[in-house]
């Protein structure tokens, strides 16, 4: 019988013992993560009850919460519209919540555990508890130049200061009003919703972090140039092979250059020349001689194939493996099943604007208590070190040449040293081009690194270039931070 008793007590000792595990997981370790779930149907009504906190850019409010004489008691007001719904998201009494909304809803709603005291201060004071403030990094005038500068094109800029990280514009096009998703209206948040969500246009969708990934063209070829320089493999001088045309090994495709001409005159091509004229065929050349394991540890070392945070998650960017000989060369110059976002490119750019050094992008930067005092302070955090600073010097100096001698001359500024990099992406047989910018000014002390995309060849199909439409709008947006 003790022998019985003895298992039957070890049996109940296990089970209070996984109890006791699992109600500490959820009570302690996992409360944050569980109270901004949009499944917890609860937190959002509770939080309803609770004056939202603000989110600002500079000292002005572009997100309030409004006192209201229905059972909610607060609205959320968006001041502004669209110019900012691709960083604030929205936040529905039936929908659930989006952007920042989501992202920060412990410190907007004041449910945080850094909180605490001040839940505690408003239960014995009797005052309605608040929640903390966002302050952005985001700079009014720059985020509403690059909404000026896409007018009705679909896609997306984001402009970061290299040296720090923050994120001075983010922009997505189509945008939306969040107003008419904060309601509470129940049936017309809900048709509202719906009617964004059958729109083919995409407006819900968050172009520069998320949404379906876009083929980077040209602009991966800064990646590749990095690998070969920062690997020694090749210098600025390395010449390859200088054909008019190339036909794919194991494959009876053909590559060509975008002019359809050799890259210039010559038996041979230099990097640096075949990255000033946007050259495919000596990139493919190049990246068939590094492979692909090279070519992917400097991606990664850029933040392809992870999960940056914003706070807001971005979708990561792709750098496909497994590929075959003709796979690898195409992708070299952007092709194949390289995607990327907007922010990823403009990170490419931050870490050769900065010397080799890549900082986390953010867009916060203060988390205010509700009488405005900072609680949390914004401090850079060095995300990699993808290349050496010779590198970007190097890298640096050829992208100059891109924009004062090359094939991204629109971007090009009187009195201003701009580099960058253009690129016109190919997305299958008769589809429109996406199209493509990213760089840095001034070049040599840049204060704003910056990624275009325009999709759908900018409304001109396969006639638009990156140089002919996205180079413009970067120029347009550097010209709003240097006047700053």
């Amino acid at each position: 019988m003790i022998p019985e008793l003895r298992k039957v007590s070890i049996g109940i000792a296990v089970l209070f013992g996984a109890l006791f595990v699992s109600t500490t997981l959820i009570q302690v370790f996992q409360v944050d993560q569980l109270r901004v779930d949009p499944r917890n149907v609860r937190t959002l009504y509770q939080s309803y009850s609770t004056e939202r906190g603000s989110i600002l850019v500079g000292s002005n409010e572009i997100v309030e919460s409004v006192p209201t004489d229905d059972v909610y008691k607060y609205q959320r007001t968006y001041h502004g519209g669209g110019l900012y719904a691709p960083i604030t998201g929205y936040y529905t009494i039936n929908q659930g919540v989006s952007g920042l909304e989501f992202a920060l809803n412990d410190q907007l709603s004041g449910q945080a555990n850094s909180q605490f005291f001040d839940q505690i201060s408003a239960l014995v004071s009797g005052k309605d508890p608040r929640g903390a403030s966002i302050k952005l990094t985001v700079n009014a005038a720059i985020q509403q130049a690059a909404r000026d500068a896409l007018g009705e094109l679909s896609g997306a800029v984001v402009a970061i200061e290299p040296d720090t990280g923050r994120i001075l514009a983010l922009v997505s096009t189509p945008s939306y009003d969040p107003n008419e998703l904060a309601t509470h209206d129940s049936q017309a948040v809900l048709d509202k919703f719906n009617g964004l969500i059958a729109s083919n246009a995409g407006p819900l969708v968050n172009r520069a972090i998320a949404g379906d990934l876009y083929h980077p063209g040209s602009v991966f070829k800064l990646v590749v140039a990095a690998a070969a320089l920062d690997s020694g493999r090749m210098t600025e001088r390395s010449t390859v092979n200088n054909p008019a045309s190339l036909k794919l090994p194991q494959s009876s495709s053909v590559i060509h250059n975008a002019t359809g001409d050799s890259c210039g005159p010559g038996n041979s091509v230099t990097i640096a020349t075949a990255l000033r004229l946007s050259c495919n065929i000596p990139f493919a050349e190049i990246g068939a001689q590094l492979g692909e394991s090279t070519i992917r540890d400097y991606a990664e070392r850029f933040g392809f194939g992870a999960t940056i945070e914003i706070p807001m998650v971005a979708t990561p960017s792709i750098y496909p493996d497994g590929m075959d000989d003709a796979q690898l060369m195409m992708s070299s110059f952007g092709q194949f099943d390289v995607r990327v976002t907007p922010l990823q490119m403009a990170m490419v750019s931050s870490a050769i604007a900065n010397g080799g050094l890549l900082m986390s992008p953010t867009v916060v930067d203060s988390i205010l208590s509700p009488d405005l005092a900072a609680t949390t302070t914004f401090q850079p955090v060095q995300y990699s070190s993808p290349i050496s600073p010779s590198t970007a010097q190097a890298l640096g100096r050829m992208m100059v040449q891109n924009v004062s001698a090359g094939a991204a001359s629109n971007a090009a500024l009187n009195g201003v040293s701009v580099a960058g990099k253009t690129g016109t992406a190919e997305n299958g047989q008769g589809q429109p081009y996406t199209l493509w910018f990213t760089g840095f000014a001034p070049a040599n002390n840049p204060v704003v690194a910056i990624a275009v995309v325009v999709e759908n060849g900018g409304g001109l199909g396969q006639s638009g270039t990156g140089n002919s439409v996205a180079a413009p709008i970067a120029r347009k947006v550097i010209q709003a931070v240097l006047s700053q």
